[in-house]
């Protein structure tokens, strides 16, 4: 997957092909004014007073509160971006907005566009990570409202890989313990217990991700089968030969190799024979030139967030051998692009 510029039409698709086409000028300015078009209009609520019917942009101004002359300009760009259809003088959703961007779709990225607003001012500080070499370290950092923000905007992002993970997670026949470590919202861990009724998972995180992920996890309606256990991965003794299955998602980008080899080498000891140990994570692969765009602007979020950046395949699977386990053929995934699973299996 790549961000760029796509051609209108004939004339614009020859200029870009013949290199004619300011490239730089149209992956700054108008990508930064797209993602604070959305950002806004689903803070203001513009999504949500067109779901509810077309409105004209007075009408809507009145819904969210602005300006309304401000109100139509921002309608107007859009309906030009494809968000928003304009018949006569009244706006309606567009069925791409329809479907990701109104809070109650069951894809609703609503609650992920509002959580841009706190890595709109994490990048914004790329200039200093530059000059120092020092990264944010976010979990450190956030005050309440944030971490509360962060456990929704993830939990927006979980729902589009869930059902997908619980369909392909290679968990093991007759498998009763699960462990979720990182998993916070809890939302991977329900849908894994949904799919094996036996199943059932305590998840680990830092204790302000589950003070503000507990009422996420109860909306699940799972009771005692998806439980929050609050502790740190870094610390935490997760016991022997205890979990059928492991799990672990999107949590390795924030620690160095060596952090993570021990984290999986105790991960290991924890597994019965015959478990299984699930790293989900978004990938790198093995240079920048094979990796692609998307991977590459992650790397370096990652290394500017927290201290470390995304890891290959090739090298969660050594973390596993290192471990004794025996690594499964990797998973791309299909429903969020870069996204890939790579399990392991403890000897019996």
């Amino acid at each position: 997957m790549k961000i760029g510029l796509k051609p209108e039409g004939p004339l614009e698709a020859l200029v870009l092909a013949l290199g004619l086409v300011p490239v730089p000028l149209g992956e700054t300015l108008p990508p930064l004014l797209l993602a604070r078009v959305l950002m806004a209009a689903a803070r203001f609520g513009v999504f949500e007073a067109l779901a509810e019917e077309p409105r004209e942009a007075a009408g809507v101004a009145a819904r969210c509160g602005t300006h309304p002359v401000a109100t139509r300009t921002l309608l107007d760009t859009l309906v030009s971006c494809g968000y928003v259809d304009l018949t006569g003088d009244r706006y309606a959703l567009a069925p791409l907005a329809r479907k990701w961007l109104v809070p109650d779709s069951p894809v609703s990225l609503h609650d992920s566009l509002l959580y841009r607003y706190l890595e709109w001012d994490w990048i914004s500080r790329l200039d200093d990570y530059l000059r120092s070499g020092e990264p944010l370290h976010i979990h450190r950092e956030m005050t309440r409202d944030q971490w509360e923000l962060y456990q929704r905007g993830m939990l927006a992002i979980a729902r589009l890989s869930a059902a997908e993970l619980a369909r392909r997670a290679p968990v093991p026949r007759g498998a009763r313990e699960m462990l979720d470590v990182g998993g916070a919202h809890g939302f991977h861990s329900a849908a894994l217990c949904r799919r094996h009724p036996d199943l059932r998972s305590s998840v680990l995180d830092l204790s302000e991700a589950v003070e503000h992920a507990a009422p996420l996890l109860a909306a699940q309606g799972l009771g005692e089968r998806v439980v929050h256990r609050a502790g740190d991965a870094l610390v935490e003794d997760f016991g022997t030969e205890r979990y059928d299955f492991i799990l672990v998602s999107q949590l390795l980008h924030h620690f160095d190799d060596a952090t993570n080899r021990e984290v999986v080498g105790r991960l290991a000891r924890a597994l019965r024979p015959g478990g299984v140990l699930a790293i989900l994570e978004l990938l790198r692969r093995d240079s920048p030139r094979e990796g692609g765009q998307l991977g590459g602007l992650l790397d370096l979020y990652f290394a500017l967030t927290s201290e470390s950046g995304t890891w290959s395949f090739a090298e969660m699977a050594d973390w596993a051998r290192g471990a004794g386990l025996e690594p499964r053929k990797p998973m791309r995934f299909r429903t969020l692009p870069g996204l890939g699973l790579q399990a392991a299996v403890k000897p019996r």
